[in-house]
């Protein structure tokens, strides 16, 4: 095979000044990640296009540039330290916090399988910098740990890429940490070029793994901060997606995600079986600190979180929708980073907003300022007109939802927005395939749409509290996703007939308390069900809680709520609103 001419380009960075005495230092890392950061914004839409393995979801651009987000910002969090009389940070504690932040922050299987190549270097460097030596051990190491996660390891991926950049590294006799860096990194790309004839779903659609080279950006990275020079690949362009005649069908529907802190090692084993018997793409991950990162690809994603469940406690809990459409579309991507949609449903909604009639009624749902000139705008989805004054109050353009709303009248609604750039709140209105198929069907030449994960109008709020439009999209999109993730959100309401749930089975009338969608409080005294919710939902910690106070809550409720917080939890704030929403008579928020 003919390998694509590689040239190092100088004067692109600063070669480190810590790699002749003791390796790289943690300044040097985390300028690497950093710089990661920059080149992955660079190639994100490249990477997205070559994606077809293990899904065609056009998404590994994006995992892996918020996976590298989310390492770098952990990172930054360190205090300020030095190196013995070097006066250079120390290694290992970057090195680790970059591990830790990206194995917590992964996004996709991609982005976990990244985390242990950063916990490889965190491994190697506990007593040193990264020096040639420690820097074979990491890529070892990394490689062992990436084999190690995975349920059904596949070459022709990112994994044979890493394997070929460590032996390659091992095999350099050239002294000197430049030189070993920039071995690796040719021999990944290298091995990158043969990826499209190992693997035959790549082959069929005539592109390499775009996990593979996500990875080489990061390898090439670290051969800039240690000489300086900047290495020059090939752009790897997708071909016209081919799709073969004798593709398997696949039955998962769902990337479910989450974390597990403080859990048994020895149960990752057992928690790594239990996905791989619910579906694929399985990888179980820990970051070295206690914590770990599970992904699989299933048909049941309540089984999938369940399974973590017997192995511990899951938090940050993703579910995608990820229909694979055979038949529909233009290759079957539905937008930037965004899941699989099915073609029929996409076509429907998209019919649907076309009429006449429900372009007036997304007409006369929206409020806020619409016609005020900018190239982001935001579309939150709101009930209750205390709730769709606060989003307004906060710049976003809203969308009543008194009334069911429908996904044609949320695709008419983003429609009417005279923006380039849309972030849409969708704060629970729909169900995730239905928010799947609106996103598809929005996006087009001249505008990008990007969905946020807010479940609830609480989460909506903290999201739109941190909405910066001087940002670019992406950063924008992931600084509301982020808080609107860490906020966690509960609900009080009254039940309305008698109903069997998780924690028994409650009476017309009953309080209660929800955390999320599972109901895990049942009181006949109302005020008692909200005072018990709030003792279960601070006591995970929390600094400021929200209370949006909906139509039929009765009068005196949420200041006996909020007096409750300020006796058992000092310290905590309270920020009371009236929302009007039906339904919750509290939603909750806990930032």
């Amino acid at each position: 095979m003919t390998v694509p001419e590689t040239r190092q380009v100088r004067g692109e960075g600063s070669p480190a000044t810590g790699s002749a005495d003791g390796g790289l230092g943690g300044a040097e890392l985390l300028a690497w990640g950093h710089l990661s950061v920059a080149a992955l914004e660079q190639r994100r839409a490249e990477i997205d296009a070559l994606n077809v393995f293990p899904v065609p979801d056009s998404d590994t651009g994006t995992n892996l540039l918020a996976t590298m987000r989310a390492a770098v910002a952990e990172a930054q969090r360190l205090p300020s330290g030095t190196d013995g009389e070097r006066g250079r940070s120390a290694a290992h504690p970057v090195a680790a916090a970059l591990a830790r932040g990206a194995t917590a922050g992964a996004r996709g299987n991609s982005g976990i399988i990244v985390s242990q190549v950063l916990r490889g270097i965190a491994d190697a460097t506990v007593d040193t910098g990264l020096t040639e030596q420690t820097y074979r051990a990491a890529l070892a190491r990394a490689a062992a740990l990436v084999r190690g996660s995975l349920s059904d390891p596949v070459e022709g991926t990112i994994l044979t890429v890493l394997d070929r950049a460590g032996a390659a590294a091992h095999r350099c006799t050239e002294p000197g940490l430049a030189a070993v860096v920039r071995a690796g990194a040719d021999a990944a790309a290298r091995a990158l070029a043969d990826t499209r004839d190992q693997l035959a779903v790549l082959r069929d659609a005539g592109v390499v793994d775009a996990g593979a080279r996500g990875l080489l950006v990061l390898l090439d990275g670290l051969v800039t901060v240690v000489t300086g020079e900047t290495p020059v690949r090939a752009e790897y362009r997708a071909a016209e997606l081919r799709m073969p005649s004798a593709r398997p069908e696949s039955a998962q529907r769902y990337e479910v995600m989450y974390r597990i802190d403080g859990a048994r090692a020895d149960l990752a084993a057992e928690l790594r079986s239990r996905l791989a018997a619910l579906g694929d793409s399985v990888v179980v991950a820990a970051d070295g600190a206690g914590g770990w990162s599970a992904h699989v690809h299933c048909a049941d994603a309540g089984a999938a979180v369940e399974a973590g469940l017997a192995v511990g406690r899951p938090v940050a809990i993703r579910i995608e929708h990820l229909i694979e459409d055979s038949e529909h579309g233009d290759g079957g991507t539905a937008g930037h980073g965004g899941p699989r949609a099915d073609g029929a449903v996409v076509t429907e909604v998209r019919e649907a907003a076309n009429s006449r009639q429900v372009h007036d009624r997304a007409a006369r749902r929206i409020s806020g300022r619409l016609g005020e000139p900018a190239d982001r705008g935001v579309l939150a989805v709101a009930s209750g007109a205390g709730a769709a004054a606060l989003f307004e109050a906060g710049g976003a353009v809203v969308l009543n939802a008194e009334q069911t709303l429908e996904s044609a009248v949320l695709l008419a609604a983003i429609r009417q927005l005279p923006h380039r750039e849309v972030l849409v709140l969708p704060n629970g209105a729909l169900p995730a395939h239905e928010l799947v198929a609106v996103g598809a069907a929005a996006r087009d030449a001249h505008r990008d749409v990007l969905l946020l994960p807010s479940a609830s109008l609480v989460q909506g709020l903290a999201a739109l509290a941190v909405h910066d439009r001087a940002r670019i999209a992406v950063d924008d999109a992931f600084t509301m996703s982020e808080a609107a993730a860490s906020t966690r959100w509960g609900a009080l309401r009254r039940a309305r007939g008698r109903a069997l749930t998780m924690v028994g089975t409650c009476a017309p009338g009953d309080g209660l308390g929800l955390v999320g969608h599972d109901v895990v409080v049942i009181d006949r005294d109302t005020r008692a069900a909200g005072q018990t919710l709030l003792d279960r939902m601070l006591g995970l910690g929390g600094e400021l809680v929200t209370l949006l106070v909906g139509a039929d809550a009765p009068d005196g409720l949420a200041g006996d709520l909020a007096g409750h917080i300020g006796a058992e939890f000092p310290g905590v704030e309270v920020t009371v609103y009236a929302g009007g929403q039906q339904g919750d008579l509290i939603q909750i928020g806990v930032e």
